[in-house]
């Protein structure tokens, strides 16, 4: 059996990232792969103390990611049930795990040892051969400093997330130049992200949005997400985005923009499965 350990600097797990993300079949939502998975603790699989694979955890107990390179893979099964039914005192409780379509190997796993699963989110890309939307557009501003507690309110109102994490965040996306808002009389009614991946998934813009509550229902949110569909577009990009199962709204917002969900982001819970 591999060995387990914390790992406190992430960096030496870069290698072993990039070949897990060859192993999917379409690009992961840039929330959980830019925004989560670096928030979570990391461990990981060594054999005869060479690095050879890594587990991400949330501060939920939930798996973000399994990965084990290609010669270790005989003991991928063994090790995962290992860490699912909690017999890892280093990793110690795990709830359950979030995993995409997208990434057949961890999912594979997770079918194998869990009985209870839902559709959390569903993932979505630009679909080219879509009819282009065909009604009105707005001119969105690039965020600037001294806006940021307006957007943060924005979230914070619309969405609940802690504020304290919403200022970070769109404090990054104001340095990277990857905010924007529509005004109205001075009110931030929209906010809309255009998010650039550094290292990997390049080719991709990973858009979000947030419309405020009192404008739900005019239009306005696939505007923003024409709006920044233009932009990726300006970009030589293809955009993608993701809203929650529960987000009808969004969900119409988006197809209406010419999205289409080809794959989901799973969640796996407590319940495993029987002999």
């Amino acid at each position: 059996m591999l060995t387990i350990k914390n790992i406190e600097e992430t960096v030496q797990l870069d290698a072993l990232k990039l070949q897990y993300l060859n192993t999917t079949t379409t690009a992961l939502d840039g929330m959980w792969l830019c925004g989560f998975l670096p928030m979570a603790t990391h461990f990981g699989f060594y054999e005869n103390e060479t690095l050879v694979g890594y587990c991400a955890i949330n501060a939920d107990g939930y798996l973000l990611q399994f990965h084990l390179d290609p010669q270790s893979q005989l003991q991928a099964s063994e090790l995962f049930t290992l860490i699912v039914e909690q017999n890892s005192t280093v990793i110690g409780e795990v709830k359950g795990a979030f995993v995409s379509t997208a990434e057949p190997l961890y999912l594979s796993l997770c079918l194998d040892n869990y009985s209870n699963h839902q559709t959390h989110s569903l993932m979505y890309q630009q679909n080219r051969a879509a009819i282009p939307y065909q009604g009105g557009s707005i001119e969105m501003q690039l965020a600037s400093d001294a806006q940021l507690s307006d957007f943060v309110q924005l979230a914070v109102n619309a969405i609940g997330a802690p504020e304290e994490w919403l200022t970070g965040y769109y404090q990054r996306l104001i340095n990277r130049q990857e905010l924007f808002g529509y005004w109205e009389n001075d009110k931030l009614l929209a906010s809309g992200e255009c998010r650039l991946f550094d290292t990997v998934q390049t080719e991709y813009a990973d858009l979000g949005m947030i419309v405020a509550e009192s404008e739900r229902g005019k239009g306005l949110a696939t505007q923003v997400l024409n709006n920044l569909i233009t932009r990726a577009d300006s970009n030589g990009l293809t955009a993608m985005c993701s809203t929650e199962m529960t987000n009808i709204g969004a969900q119409k917002a988006i197809v209406k923009a010419g999205f289409i969900s080809c794959h989901r982001i799973i969640q796996f819970s407590n319940g495993h499965k029987m002999d």
